[in-house]
């Protein structure tokens, strides 16, 4: 498995955090940065992550900001993208089982570190349940993002 992860100024710590749970894990990370706690503009990093995962050189993403939402949303722009917020351990499940997500975002100052690890845990080891709803609204996204 092959995770990008990228982040702001206001999830650094986190996101090193997670690179090294991943690495000690025997996944691959592309770390597309940013590389300190110097202030840069969330978009790039999201947006970075989303295009791994679009062109297939990561299997999922991992985004985080200071308050996981604008990184998530600047994710969400690139086509075929699903990204949501992994704000509980119920949706870090759900985002994957139900819609069919590949990116999880998360918030440096919403979450603690121990938290976001479980959470990549959940979202990486759920399944896309497959079923027939879940299928239907999920197409209905991308045919709506075909238009």
């Amino acid at each position: 498995m092959k995770v990008a992860i990228g982040c702001d100024h206001g999830g650094f710590e986190h996101k090193e955090a997670v690179k090294k749970h991943l690495e000690s894990k025997k996944i691959k990370v592309i770390d597309v940065g940013t590389d300190s706690n110097e202030s840069v503009d969330y978009p790039i990093f999201g947006i970075a992550v989303a295009e791994k995962v679009r062109d297939k050189k990561a299997d999922f993403g991992i985004v985080i900001c200071t308050s996981g939402e604008g990184i998530t949303i600047a994710a969400n722009k690139v086509k075929g993208i699903r990204a949501g917020i992994g704000y509980n351990d119920d949706v870090s499940r759900l985002i994957r089982e139900h819609n069919n997500a590949n990116i999880i975002g998360f918030g440096g100052s919403q979450m603690k570190v121990e938290d976001v690890l479980r959470r990549v845990d959940i979202f990486l080891n759920t399944k896309f349940d497959g079923g027939e709803r879940h299928q239907r609204r999920v197409k209905l996204i991308s045919d709506y993002e075909n238009k």
